[in-house]
C-alpha cells in the first residue's frame, strides 16, 4: 500500500509531500552520478506539520521519512516515491530504518539533554546514501532551553538531514524554529473518511466505525481506540453522564471527584502493562543476581527510571482527564445546536435524551458559558493547577451555566 493512502482526508498536503519526495530523489540520484543538481526543488531540509489533535500530523510525517527512503524500482521510471512495500517504506514506517529517527515523549516535556543527544545524532551522515530523516512528533514540548538547541541545527543543518516537526499550531513552535520550516497545515479529516479507514484498514464493523467516527468527531485515533477498546467506551459514557448530575454542590465534587478518579486509573492501567517489562528489562541489563538482587552502583539507574516513569503516569493521567474534557465540550455543543434548532453531525446521539433535557431547560448562552467553563478547566490545567482543585472549579460552574 502506498505510504499516502493513510493520510485521511488530507489531499492537498498528500500532493505536497509527494512532489518534494520527488524531487528529493532526483537530488539523490544526480549527486550518485556527479551529474549537476537540479535547480529547482521543492525539496527543503526542515518541516512543520501543524493541525488539530488527530488529523495526523505524525502520520503524515512518517510517510514522508518513509518516501524519502523508498527504493523502489517504480521511482526511476517517474513512479513517486513511497510505494509502501520496498525495504527502505516497511523498516521507516515500522520504526527500524538506521537513517530514521522517531521521536516522541510520554513526558510533559522535551528537555536540554535529550535535544542535544538529538542534534548529535542529526550530524551523522546517512548510513544508506539518501537522507538523514529526525521525526519529532510532540515538537511542542520542546522547553525554551531545548528550542534554543534545536535553532542551531536547523539553522545550520547537516547535508543530507530533514528534520519533520509536528506540533498542535504554529504558536507552539518558536518564532525563530518556525521561520525556518516549511510549513503543512492539515485538518481534521472528514467523520465519513475516519469511519471508511477503521474499516478497511482494522476490520471494523461499519456501524460501529461510523458511531465511533461521529463521537470522536474525525479524531482517527481516539476513534479507533473508542471502537476496538471496550472501557473507553464505559468512559465515555460516563463523562456523558456528568452534566445531569451537577445540580447541586454536592453532586459538583462528586462529580469532580470521579472525574480525577477515573483518569488516575487509567493512567494506572497503562502504567502495570509498560513499567513492570521496562523494569525487568533494564533489571536484566544490568545484571541482577537472582531473587532479584542488584549490582552495587546501579540504585542511581534504577532511581532514574522510576523518576521518569512517575513523570510518565502524570502525563498519562493529564492526557485522560484532557480526553474527558473534550468529550465533555463535544456534549454541551450538541446541547448548542439542538437549542439553535439544529440537529445536523450531533456527536453524542446515543445521549439524545440528555441532550434534549438539557437543551429544553437552558439557554444557548448558558451553554457557551459552560463550554467556556470547560475550556479555562483546560487552561488551569496547562498551567499545572492542581487537577482536583480546577476540576471543581469547572462542575460548579457547569451547575451555575
Amino acid at each position: 500500500m502506498p505510504v499516502w493512502d493513510d493520510l485521511v482526508g488530507q489531499e492537498k498536503v498528500a500532493e505536497q509531500l509527494a512532489a518534494a519526495a520527488r524531487d528529493a530523489d532526483a537530488l539523490v540520484t544526480a549527486a550518485a552520478a556527479n551529474a549537476p543538481l537540479p535547480e529547482a526543488s521543492k525539496m527543503t531540509h526542515a518541516w512543520l506539520f501543524t493541525g488539530p489533535p488527530g488529523s495526523g500530523r505524525s502520520t503524515a510525517a512518517r510517510a514522508f521519512a518513509a518516501a524519502l527512503q523508498c527504493v523502489s524500482p517504480d521511482r526511476a521510471l517517474g513512479g513517486i516515491p513511497g510505494c509502501g512495500f520496498c525495504d527502505g517504506c516497511h523498516t521507516s514506517l515500522v520504526g527500524t530504518h538506521a537513517d530514521v529517527e522517531i521521536v516522541r515523549t510520554d513526558l510533559l516535556s522535551i528537555g536540554v539533554k535529550e535535544t542535544r543527544d538529538l542534534v548529535r545524532r542529526a550530524q551523522l551522515s546517512p548510513a544508506g546514501g539518501r537522507w538523514q530523516v529526525i521525526v519529532l512528533e510532540d515538537a511542542d514540548r520542546l522547553t525554551e532551553g531545548a528550542g534554543n538547541v534545536l535553532l542551531k541545527a536547523v539553522e545550520e543543518p547537516a547535508p543530507r538531514t530533514v528534520w519533520l516537526l509536528c506540533a498542535p499550531s504554529i504558536e507552539d513552535v518558536l518564532p525563530t524554529i518556525r521561520s525556518r520550516c516549511r510549513l503543512l497545515t492539515l485538518r481534521t479529516p472528514p467523520v465519513e473518511a475516519v469511519a471508511d479507514i477503521l474499516v478497511r484498514r482494522d476490520g471494523i464493523e461499519p456501524d460501529v466505525a461510523a458511531a465511533a467516527a461521529r463521537a470522536t468527531q474525525g479524531h482517527i485515533g481516539r476513534a479507533r481506540r473508542l471502537a476496538t477498546d471496550p472501557s473507553a467506551r464505559q468512559r465515555r459514557a460516563a463523562v456523558l453522564k456528568l452534566p445531569l448530575r451537577v445540580d447541586d454542590i454536592g453532586g459538583c465534587l462528586k462529580a469532580a471527584q470521579e472525574l480525577i478518579d477515573t483518569a488516575a486509573e487509567d493512567a494506572k492501567q497503562l502504567a502495570e502493562e509498560v513499567d513492570v517489562k521496562e523494569t525487568e528489562e533494564l533489571k536484566a541489563a544490568l545484571g541482577a543476581a537472582q531473587g532479584g538482587r542488584m549490582p552495587r552502583g546501579t540504585a542511581g539507574v534504577m532511581k532514574e527510571l522510576e523518576d521518569r516513569q512517575k513523570r510518565r503516569r502524570t502525563r498519562t493521567q493529564r492526557d485522560s482527564l484532557d480526553l474527558a474534557l473534550i468529550d465533555l465540550t463535544g456534549f454541551y455543543r450538541d446541547v448548542l445546536a439542538l437549542q439553535l434548532g439544529s440537529r445536523l453531525a450531533i456527536a453524542n446521539a446515543e445521549a439524545e435524551d440528555a441532550l434534549e433535557r438539557l437543551a429544553r431547560g437552558s439557554s444557548p448562552e448558558s451553554t457557551l458559558r459552560r463550554i467556556d467553563a470547560i475550556a479555562a478547566c483546560r487552561e488551569a490545567l496547562d498551567r499545572n493547577v492542581a487537577p482536583l482543585l480546577a476540576v471543581e472549579a469547572m462542575t460548579m460552574a457547569l451547575r451555575a451555566g
